[in-house]
């Protein structure tokens, strides 16, 4: 019995650019590694040395420099701050969406607030923070600013599809019937789209929290981020490493957990 054929597609220009960068980041990465300049240290114990430290880390995790009341207090500092950059960029972001959406704004309006946020989302969320902290100084203002501006960029774009999304048949027979653009916004709009926003705002909640644990000791925003980056710069203490980040990946799991029922319940709904 013959086969059916697979089509294979024919090279391209982009694709033969594509292949020829990632075999020249290959060529790259393969000869910086015979010209690394290990100090004549002793790879194979080096990497023993660094297997041990992680099984350390991942298997012995104790606290010495906090207790259980304040590595708790610390860690809820850092989800106070994700809370806050959601909390105030969600509220900015769903003002802004209306105006976004081809099928509630105006289309050139929507283009420019669509494009400003593309290139907000561009830039990296510790970049904002660093510019911000040139007028707030470093610390949890800058942090929040820097973290609800990207924010509003990453919820700005996922509220408005979301509202794209609804078909354009109930906005027109609301309109017909005189209701108003508020009317049509509170009464049409949201009810349909709650689920999904309340499901992008967690996610985007999950990530800020990940991204306030940087901040905590890239910003000196505090929080378990800064605990985290004391016991390993400062008290070289790959123990207590190991405790912070187990706690930290426990809330990140606890809060994916979360996320995806949200998510699940919106793939029900929809």
């Amino acid at each position: 019995m013959n086969q059916p054929r697979i089509p294979l597609r024919k090279p391209t220009a982009s694709s033969f650019a594509l292949n020829l960068v990632l075999t020249g980041f290959l060529v790259l990465t393969v000869v910086g590694l015979f010209f690394l300049d290990s100090k004549k240290a002793d790879v194979g114990q080096a990497t023993l040395k660094a297997l041990d430290d992680l099984r350390k880390m991942l298997f012995e995790p104790v606290m010495e420099h906090l207790n259980w009341t304040e590595a708790i207090t610390q860690l809820g500092v850092t989800l106070g701050l994700s809370f806050l950059t959601t909390l105030f960029g969600a509220i900015l972001a769903l003002f802004l969406s209306f105006f976004a959406a081809r099928n509630l704004g105006n289309v050139a309006i929507g283009n420019v607030l669509k494009a400003f946020v593309a290139v907000v989302r561009a830039v990296p969320t510790v970049l904002w923070v660093l510019i911000f902290a040139i007028g707030a100084g470093l610390g949890a203002v800058a942090a929040v600013v820097g973290m609800g501006f990207h924010t509003v960029g990453y919820l700005l774009k996922a509220y408005s599809e979301s509202f794209e999304e609804i078909d354009s048949g109930v906005i027109e027979a609301l309109k017909a019937s005189g209701a108003s653009w508020w009317q049509i916004v509170f009464q049409a709009v949201l009810p349909a789209t709650l689920t999904a926003l309340l499901s992008w705002t967690f996610i985007r909640f999950e990530i800020n929290f990940t991204t306030a644990v940087a901040m905590g000791a890239a910003a000196g925003a505090g929080g378990i981020g800064f605990d985290l980056f004391m016991a390993s710069s400062h008290y070289f203490n790959i123990r207590e490493v190991g405790f912070l980040t187990w706690l930290i990946l426990l809330t990140a799991l606890v809060m994916e957990i979360i996320a995806t029922r949200l998510r699940e319940a919106n793939r029900l709904q929809g």
